[in-house]
């Protein structure tokens, strides 16, 4: 897979792609991760990128020209181009393993009041990574290219990611480790019977209990996709 991403902050990213799983995929080639800084497509002399909206209001709006050119220098038939926007379809696990599965994606980075309308023209899907406002795109991106990344055959085993949480709408059941006492607190017993059958049983009676109690919401959605079936 390719990903490559439009931004004015291009350091932002180093440390981040740069280190543990990331890193590693990169290194075995399965991902290929490009930062672009679309500010050097600027045409404009100062290579600005930004300008007051019309109609008046605060802040600056990112401009057509520059975007659309780094978009276009990029882009094959092969492409998917994301725009990571607050009023974005909400980003969720489904779309991790959808997108994973594409060849090449363009993310495309907002930043200080917002972007220019005619920008949503380049946008195959508008993406959200939740309802709350960041100073730009750069974190979204990071997100969305992690989640990818690490589902991608080959970064880390395929039982790993399957058994998480919101696959099939369900978060993870509990996980313990040694010591089987600690604090008082101790590992529950069938996790060390052996008994894999029960074990199995037990690990999905916790996800389905876990879920109820801090995401109810997530069950509401099983009920409604399995009456559609």
């Amino acid at each position: 897979m390719k990903i490559d991403i439009l931004t004015l902050f291009p350091d932002m990213f180093q440390s981040v792609f740069t280190e543990s799983i990331i890193k590693r995929a990169q290194e075995k080639s399965i991902v290929e991760i490009n930062i672009h800084d679309f500010r050097v497509f600027s045409k404009d002399k100062h290579h600005k990128v930004d300008d007051t909206p019309y109609g008046g209001g605060e802040g600056m709006v990112l401009t057509c020209q520059p975007i659309f050119d780094c978009v276009n220098s990029l882009k094959t038939e092969n492409s998917m181009v994301i725009l990571l926007t607050p009023d974005g379809k909400t980003y969720k696990q489904q779309m991790a393993y959808d997108l994973s599965q594409k060849k090449h994606l363009i993310l495309i980075c907002g930043h200080y009041e917002g972007f220019d309308e005619r920008i949503r023209s380049l946008a195959d899907l508008e993406l959200s990574i939740g309802d709350y406002i960041l100073t730009g795109g750069e974190y979204a991106a990071m997100i969305v290219v992690d989640s990818i990344t690490r589902l991608l055959k080959g970064v880390i085993e395929e039982e790993s990611h399957l058994k998480e949480s919101f696959n099939n709408n369900l978060l993870d059941y509990p996980t313990y480790t040694k010591p089987r006492i600690y604090n008082n607190m101790e590992v529950p017993e069938v996790l060390i019977s052996g008994d894999h059958k029960k074990i199995e049983e037990y690990r999905l009676k916790e996800s389905i209990r876990k879920t109820k109690e801090r995401r109810p919401d997530l069950l509401e959605e099983n009920i409604v996709q399995k009456e559609s079936r």
